[in-house]
């Protein structure tokens, strides 16, 4: 027996969750998951596919793909079931998404005798406390800035939709530093409009880890 200790959000390319997808020639006649009755599915996950279509009432020949799945159809089978992450391997090979079997995460797990064990889970539970805090930082970076007096209400403004800027004065009284984790994806917009509204030594920095 095992406990699920987090959901750990990633992949090879993304933070998006894998799905197991059924898959057949781009030109294929076959549209929805009952045009497979009586047909030749590969995968690596038979045991997965056969309970899926057998809820649906769907009965077809599912064989076990030693690997090159993708490149199996239509010559060898009719369809696949194949995981994705984009999709965009399947659509290279001239594939079509019929249907989506299952979505899936990596999630950290413990034994449970382990778990019971309060030395244990303290260890455990630092251990997924570390690693949700480096995923939630892939997205994010630091960003520092000095803001002279005059100028402080036009950069916050900007700032406004971060969450709980940090601002400090500097020595001397003549302004203030702010510091700020956001969305990476918003700095490139960001930083020339800091920059026209009067912040100066604009730094940004990557981040290790997260943790709320």
């Amino acid at each position: 027996d095992v406990v699920e200790v987090a959901d750990l959000p990633y992949s090879k390319q993304t933070n998006q969750s894998i799905r197991l997808v059924l898959a057949v020639a781009k030109d294929s006649t076959y549209k929805e998951v009952s045009d497979l009755q009586n047909k030749r599915i590969a995968t690596e996950l038979v045991r997965v596919t056969k309970k899926y279509l057998a809820a649906r009432g769907v009965q077809a020949e599912v064989e076990y793909s030693y690997g090159a799945t993708e490149v199996k159809v239509p010559h060898l089978v009719d369809a696949i079931a194949e995981l994705t992450e984009t999709g965009a391997s399947l659509q290279a090979n001239g594939l079509r998404i019929i249907a989506t079997i299952l979505e899936s995460t990596p999630r950290f797990i413990a034994h449970k005798q382990s778990w019971n064990d309060i030395n244990k889970r303290i260890k455990i539970q630092n251990i997924a406390l570390l690693l949700q805090g480096a995923l939630r930082a892939e997205a994010k970076v630091g960003l520092k800035m000095n803001v002279a007096q005059e100028n402080i209400n036009q950069v916050l403004d900007l700032l406004s939709a971060m969450k709980r800027p940090t601002v400090s004065s500097l020595v001397g009284g003549e302004g203030v530093a702010i510091e700020v984790i956001m969305d990476e994806k918003k700095v490139r917009d960001l930083i020339p409009a800091l920059k026209r509204a009067g912040a100066e030594d604009i730094i940004e920095y990557p981040l290790n880890k997260v943790i709320p």
